[in-house]
């Protein structure tokens, strides 16, 4: 700046002291976290312990804001008379803050940090800040890197690297014809501020990212074990009760003329129901592992005592022990249906295993499904077998026979060997209860 017998400043940097990036904020929530309501049955603990108690929130603008100090100096030469104009240096001072203090807190709402505004904001605040620093120099040249924060809050990708380029040769441009050698420290501190606020806040939205990612994670794996739970239970008592249901019909019938044979059924039900017991506490433990030989006998017990002819064949190479669980749920549903709705006089198991499949087909001579099945709606138990088998890579089939109903599930050799479902491998819903 030149004549006029004004004063020109000079910039030393050591004179105003540069406060630390400050630490992010804690949020208060009253002990929850912020959009999180008290979930049922546990849900919200769960997500809050996810979330972390006491754990710093994400950054907002005010963490910016005691960058402001840096223009203390230029106050001070105002309210002093050093600043030739003072009445337009401390408009252009208060119109600095005040489009800074926008632009910082527009920047931590990613809908407003993408919308235009904020780019013309910053577009505006950059021509003040350098028709500031052009006219005044000295002190005034600290509003370069305060530019550059926020900048760095609101730019990112390409934009951030061109716009940290070019800010850094302007921002030298204009020191160095104020102060010489003494622009380098305000082109360095431009230009680095504007890339470390970048990297810092990017840094703090992904931390909040995988926070978020993490609690949906949590609930997730809630509601899979809620599922399985629940899906245990209805393919572990249904089966069961159906047998214990059939047998003491068996020994109300028997106990009048065979006591001896009608007291077998009952001591049937008394060991089912032990049995019944176990898998339970197993099932609510999640380390139930199923035995084929052991469903396929109660499968026949179970028919032979409905009345139905059981008829049992299985043949190839033995099973995978995950296989081995997956088939015996199908023939205790299966099996379950016969029972309970088929009113049928036969039943046939058929398991046949390969080098690279395992199948089971359950076959009844009854009735065939319930009319409101054959329509279209699915039952519970099926619908949970054809889910535990998708997600082992294999498929359930359900249609009527000729005369009768079919089931026909299959698996891959090595259902652990599975990779993610593949929808094409998916049998047709058919008219079953699948």
């Amino acid at each position: 700046m030149s004549g006029g017998g004004r004063q020109r400043e000079r910039l030393v940097v050591r004179d105003f002291p540069v406060p630390p990036f400050p630490r992010f904020g804690r949020r208060s929530t009253g002990g929850r976290p912020a959009g999180q309501g008290a979930g049922r049955d546990g849900g919200a603990s769960v997500a809050a312990v996810a979330e972390g108690h006491g754990r710093p929130g994400p950054p907002s603008g005010f963490t910016m804001m005691p960058w402001l100090l840096l223009g203390l100096g230029s106050f001070s030469n105002i309210v002093q008379g050093r600043t030739p104009d003072p009445w337009i240096a401390g408009i252009g001072l208060f119109v600095f803050n005040s489009l800074y203090v926008s632009v910082v807190f527009r920047a931590f709402v990613p809908e407003k940090r993408e919308g235009p505004h904020i780019r013309w904001m910053l577009v505006v605040l950059g021509l003040l800040t350098f028709a500031l620093a052009c006219l005044y120099g000295g002190s005034w040249l600290l509003f370069l890197p305060l530019f550059g924060l926020a900048c760095g809050s609101v730019l990112r990708g390409r934009a951030l690297a061109f716009g940290s380029v070019a800010l850094a040769a302007a921002a030298a441009g204009v020191s160095a014809y104020h102060d010489g050698w003494g622009a380098v420290p305000v082109a360095y501190g431009a230009a680095i501020s504007m890339m470390v606020t970048a990297a810092i806040l990017t840094l703090s939205e992904t931390v909040v990212q995988l926070r978020e990612t993490r609690q949906e994670l949590a609930r997730s794996a809630v509601e899979h074990e809620r599922l399985r739970f629940s899906r245990d239970l209805h393919d572990l008592l249904g089966h069961t009760l159906s047998v214990i249901v059939v047998k003491a019909e068996a020994a109300r019938r028997l106990a009048p003329s065979r006591p001896a044979d009608a007291l077998a059924q009952v001591s049937d039900i008394e060991a089912v129901g032990r049995q019944a017991l176990t898998e339970v506490r197993e099932a609510v433990s999640g380390y139930r592992e199923g035995s084929l030989a052991t469903d396929l006998e109660r499968a026949r017990s179970a028919l032979a005592a409905a009345g139905v002819e059981p008829v049992v064949r299985q043949s190839g190479a033995p099973l995978d022990p995950q296989a081995e669980a997956l088939l015996g749920w199908v023939v205790r549903e299966a099996v379950t249906n016969v029972v309970r709705h088929s009113a049928a006089a036969r039943c046939e198991i058929v398991i046949d295993s390969s080098a690279r499949q395992v199948r089971a087909v359950i076959t009844d001579d009854g009735v065939g499904a319930h009319p409101g099945l054959v329509a279209g709606s699915t039952g519970t138990g099926l619908r949970g077998l054809r889910e535990r088998l998708a997600a082992a890579g294999g498929s359930l089939h359900c249609e009527q026979a000729a005369p009768g109903f079919r089931v026909t599930a299959e698996l891959p050799a090595d259902p652990g060997g599975a990779g993610p479902e593949d929808p094409r491998r998916r049998g047709p819903r058919g008219r079953g209860p699948c």
